[in-house]
């Protein structure tokens, strides 16, 4: 099993959304960096624990605990000419770019930004390093304990 960092933008789909949806299920369309689509293709497994975190708005932070609900299959954005996600040089039986689905589990309290980066259990995240604007990163165990067991004061019960 890996943990997960998945960023969505509030706008898109908020944790709140994600628990409205049909299964409280979305897929996780539009992702178009190589390095996030490997984490997909290559890494996830399904039950991998991802923390839900909401970017790109006033205040940016974990908003909750989702996992992966599917092996990575072919983002069907990809061949949308309408969608924003559109990519000419893709087609059907040789497609670029990939997504999985993501289950929610729970909504937690927001866990911003300021307080992930004054924590030194948390130096080393990889949300937090100067320049990293991937979508989807790996969590260290140790990283993922610290968060879920100290800040949200969870039991591995809960999730």
């Amino acid at each position: 099993m890996r943990y997960w960092l998945m960023k969505s933008e509030p706008d898109d789909c908020s944790i709140d959304d994600l628990a409205a949806m049909p299964g409280a299920t979305v897929a996780w369309y539009g992702v178009r960096n190589y390095q996030a689509r490997n984490f997909m293709m290559n890494q996830m497994s399904v039950g991998d624990p991802v923390l839900f975190y909401h970017s790109s708005c006033p205040q940016p932070g974990i908003a909750g605990i989702a996992r992966v609900s599917s092996l990575a299959y072919p983002d069907a954005t990809q061949f949308d000419p309408g969608s924003r996600f559109y990519d000419a040089s893709s087609s059907p039986d040789k497609p670029r770019w990939f997504n999985v689905d993501v289950r929610f589990v729970m909504k937690t309290r927001l866990v911003g930004l300021p307080e992930l980066r004054s924590r030194p259990e948390l130096a080393n995240m990889r949300v937090l390093a100067k320049g990293n604007r991937l979508s989807i990163t790996p969590v260290d165990p140790d990283e993922w304990r610290f968060i879920t067991e100290t800040l949200l004061e969870l039991r591995r019960d809960d999730f």
